[in-house]
């Protein structure tokens, strides 16, 4: 009697596969609930086979836990357009594994079908199809080949065949497994099997069968009946491979999940060789010695995706902001603010010490790390104090790039090309003219421009139809009636020029005589960069735009960008400009460069936006351990009594987050100065004071340190003093300004030598920052925004300048008195004051007081959300020195490089 041979129940072990696949699941999800499988199934027409099968694996899928997605595209998708939909589930970082269902239609051959194989991410790739893969057998693509490739790699002597092979029934006869998957009903015999062999079935066929009720049923290649008295194991068909097949897929995407998801969690930035020289040489020859990492490569990374990614050359580029929702679960990194001491006029390496933290965070300990800083302004790029990019082994590059590349002036100056022209028009035109202007008829119909109606609602005319306005509702509607000496809104300029700050228009006969006394702010002071800087969105930056107070009527009321109908072109001007821009430093660790309003004379921050893109991409998931979180080093521009006070007190509140601790930067040069030392002119050789060891000068410097300190942690936050080492600073200098720090209250004090080490030089200094912001963050506001206007200004005064109180101009308290009668009184207080001191005047050094701080006047910036009160003779519009630093820039005639940029 023949043996029979073992049926190899395909079903049965299927489901202890797609048992164990859910149990893993579980089991991960419970540490790590964001964890979540999803495999994605490309079916192109709709195929009662190919049907059936996405079926099967969308309820395999179901069953285990994975997320099942299904791309229906029509029968007549083409070669490229498959490949377009592979390529976005490539890019899909929620998608775990890719399957195209085949056949694809007719009309796509089997290189057609290879190039859409081909396509599918090998990381992705579940039904192995990829070449990468290396796991082909056989004549066909789908198992023939992958079975035999697996075969050969397992050391198996394998013999590849065909229907057509001749003498196939010898061949046969010698195998001692053999998998058939032909397509050909019951093809081989058991004749042709050799006895004790083991068949693999794959074979999926249909044969008549009238006892069916669908009048066929489902068979192998493999004659069943026969060959189950000759082998010794066999897989039956149906409840063979087929089950086995599913399973499989299920368990080969979580398997890609679970390595796409460890992949994800231990991203790590690449750093840049640093080849430090002894004597350092200039910003601009060590930027150029470097070679950047492409952009692309830096955005993934630190975690971007590709369509996340708008570059702008090979080394730039713009960051969407549909990262900030791809992201929203993740608790955000660290937030640690860079302040610095009241500097001398040469700067005491802010930025510098913010991107040599940063690179010692990213690129020497290997955490998340991001630097957040200003755009730098045409102004003092090209005047004295220098570009902002860093310097030294501690720079944003390319620096040339950084440097020179502005936001256009354009936007800031269509406000006051529009004002001024409906100036002009008012007082040239009657009431119905100026009407039929604004309202004009266009083929027959009238119609209010969509802006219009925010007019109409702010004057209580309710009405959609221009035709039923009275006549007394047209002159409201028409004559915004601007009260010249209200204007407050001057054009703009990113160069230092004085003899802009008072300038007369109009003079012009076509202007027929009206003329006004005006002035140009420089770019950066302008309330559309501070609106850059501050806003949290498109539609936020469009009401904030909007919003903007460009002057008052005779009759008192606010006249703003939206009445005089600019807020939709200014906010089409800047919808590229509000994505950050992503750049790197000199090793290669993230940097975003973003805004660049001044902080003297507006809130001297980056962007919100670039800080929230940044503290998501530094951020956490759930079941992370502690060693994940990573740092937000943002820059607060000048001493920490102007750039640190208007992130905490005016950014802080817009944004909503909370920093955990601030940096505040020192150098003995600037101590010596506040202790008594010579005056630090640009242009001028240091006074011996600042080159030679000077204990008592310093220690007595040491005061304005202190004061900041103290300062600080009036905002319940932690202090860490950066001691921004000189080569020619003294360990004696060095070791008491660390004991001044720490006895004043700072958390930490270290001596950091990154200008000339790079990131290695503030190694040191980077580990005090992790240490110091462990624990939560107590960070507190300064002042309640419900107090009187006067109130605010003066607690700013007395808490963090040390002022005895204020003095407000007639000009000043008129202005206090109109905003709080228009609504403005609740708004946060961004102080225009010199950064060379904690007073109003420059000369007052240390700490002084006994001093009242006059208020010239009181300026609205009603769209980015503050008042800016000027203080003493603060100008808004900075003026050049005897030599300015454009005399050392130019372009290498060689090879047209950038030369001379510090």
């Amino acid at each position: 009697m023949a043996s029979t041979a073992t049926r190899i129940d395909g079903t049965a072990l299927a489901k202890s596969t797609r048992d164990a696949v859910a149990a893993r699941i579980k089991t991960i999800q419970q540490s790590s609930p964001r964890f979540q499988p999803q495999l994605a199934i490309i079916q192109a027409g709709e195929r009662p086979d190919s049907t059936t099968y996405v079926r099967m694996k969308a309820k395999a899928a179901e069953e285990v836990g994975i997320t099942f997605k299904h791309i229906a595209l029509p029968a007549t998708a083409t070669v490229d357009e498959v490949i377009e939909r592979v390529k976005h589930l490539n890019d899909d970082e929620s998608v775990s594994g890719i399957l195209v269902q085949l056949p694809l239609g007719d009309h796509v051959d089997a290189e057609g079908e290879r190039l859409v194989t081909e396509a599918v991410s090998p990381q992705k790739d579940v039904d192995g199809f990829h070449a990468y893969n290396i796991v082909v057998l056989g004549r066909s693509d789908i198992v023939g080949s992958p079975v035999a490739s697996m075969l050969r790699n397992k050391d198996a002597t394998v013999t590849q065949c065909h229907s057509r092979t001749k003498n196939i029934e010898s061949i046969i006869k010698t195998a001692d497994i053999l998998v058939s998957a032909i397509g050909k009903a019951e093809f081989v015999k058991g004749e042709w099997i050799k006895p004790g062999a083991v068949v693999i079935d794959v074979g999926i066929n249909y044969v008549p069968d009238s006892t069916k009720k669908s009048g066929q049923r489902l068979v192998g290649d493999v004659h069943f009946a026969e060959a189950s008295t000759v082998a010794s194991h066999i897989t039956p068909v149906p409840g063979g491979v087929g089950p086995m097949t599913v399973a499989l897929l299920m368990e080969n995407t979580l398997t890609s999940a679970e390595r796409l998801w460890q992949t994800a969690r231990n991203r790590k930035v690449k750093p840049l060789k640093l080849d430090i020289l002894e004597k350092v040489p200039s910003d601009i020859e060590i930027s150029m010695a470097q070679t950047p990492k492409p952009v692309t490569q830096l955005a993934h990374e630190i975690g971007l995706l590709p369509d996340e990614l708008e570059s702008y050359g090979k080394y730039k580029a713009k960051v969407e902001l549909s990262v900030l929702d791809r992201l929203s679960h993740r608790t955000d990194g660290k937030y640690i603010v860079i302040s610095g001491i009241t500097p001398t006029p040469l700067g005491e390496g802010k930025s510098t010490t913010t991107i040599g933290l940063a690179q010692a965070l990213g690129a020497e300990l290997g955490r998340p790390a991001f630097a957040c800083i200003r755009q730098p302004s045409q102004g003092p790029t090209f005047g004295i104090k220098g570009g902002a990019a860093g310097g030294g082994y501690s720079q944003v590059i390319p620096m040339d790039e950084v440097c020179i590349k502005v936001m256009s002036t354009t936007v800031a100056n269509v406000p006051t090309a529009a004002l001024d022209a409906r100036i002009f028009h008012e007082a040239t035109q009657s009431d119905k003219a100026l009407y039929s202007r604004l309202v004009p008829t266009k083929k027959g119909k009238r119609e209010f421009a969509p802006l219009m109606f925010k007019r109409l609602q702010k004057l209580g005319i309710d009405k959609t139809n221009p035709n039923d306005l009275t006549p007394e509702e047209i002159t409201k509607f028409a004559r915004l009636d601007i009260d010249l000496d209200s204007i407050t809104w001057n054009r703009v300029l990113d160069t230092n020029d004085r003899f802009l700050r008072k300038i007369t228009i109009g003079r012009n006969p076509t202007e027929q005589g009206h003329e006004r006394e005006t002035g140009f702010d420089i770019a950066v002071a302008s309330e559309c960069m501070a609106v850059l800087a501050l806003t949290t969105g498109l539609e936020d930056m469009k009401q904030r735009l909007g919003a903007m107070v460009v002057a008052t009527s005779k009759s008192g009321d606010a006249v703003t960008a939206d009445d005089i109908g600019v807020s939709g072109a200014l906010a089409v001007l800047l919808k590229d400009a509000i994505k950050p821009n992503l750049m790197q430093t000199l090793q290669g660790t993230p940097v975003f460069v973003h805004a660049g309003p001044f902080a003297n004379i507006a809130h001297g921050n980056s962007s919100i936006l670039a800080d929230r893109v940044a503290l998501k991409l530094a951020g956490t998931e759930e079941g992370d351990s502690a060693d994940r979180v990573g740092y937000v080093l943002t820059e607060g521009g000048f001493g920490a009594d102007m750039g640190m006070e208007k992130f905490c007190n005016i950014k802080c509140r817009v944004s909503g987050l909370k920093p955990d601790a601030t940096v505040i930067v020192a150098t003995t040069r600037a101590l010596k100065m506040h202790g008594g030392g010579p005056e630090v002119t640009p242009g001028k050789a240091l006074h011996e004071t600042y080159t030679k060891e000077d204990l008592v000068t310093l220690k007595e410097g040491c005061k304005n340190l202190v004061r900041h300190i103290e300062n600080s942690k009036k905002f319940g936050i932690k202090v860490i003093v950066a001691i921004n080492q000189f080569a020619s600073d003294s360990q004696a200098e060095l070791d008491l300004v660390r004991a001044e720090s720490l006895a004043g209250g700072a958390d930490a004090a270290v001596v950091s030598n990154h200008w000339a080490e790079g990131g290695a030089g503030a190694r040191a200094l980077a580990e005090a920052v992790i240490a110091t912001c462990e624990g939560p963050s107590g960070f507190k506001y300064l002042y309640d925004l419900n107090l009187p206007i006067e109130e605010k200004i003066s607690i700013i005064c007395k808490e963090i300048y040390g002022a005895d109180g204020i003095e407000l101009s007639e000009l000043a308290q008129k202005q206090v008195d109109t905003y709080a009668r228009q609504g403005y009184n609740n708004l946060p207080i961004c102080m225009a004051k010199t950064q060379y001191s904690f007073s109003h005047d420059p000369k007052l050094k240390n700490v002084p007081s006994g001093f009242t701080v006059p208020i010239r006047a009181v300026r609205l910036s009603a769209g980015a959300g503050f008042l800016y009160p000027l203080l003493g003779d603060m100008q808004t519009m900075p003026g050049l020195g005897t030599r300015p630093g454009f005399w050392e820039v130019g372009l290498d005639p060689e090879n047209g490089r950038v030369i001379g940029l510090f």
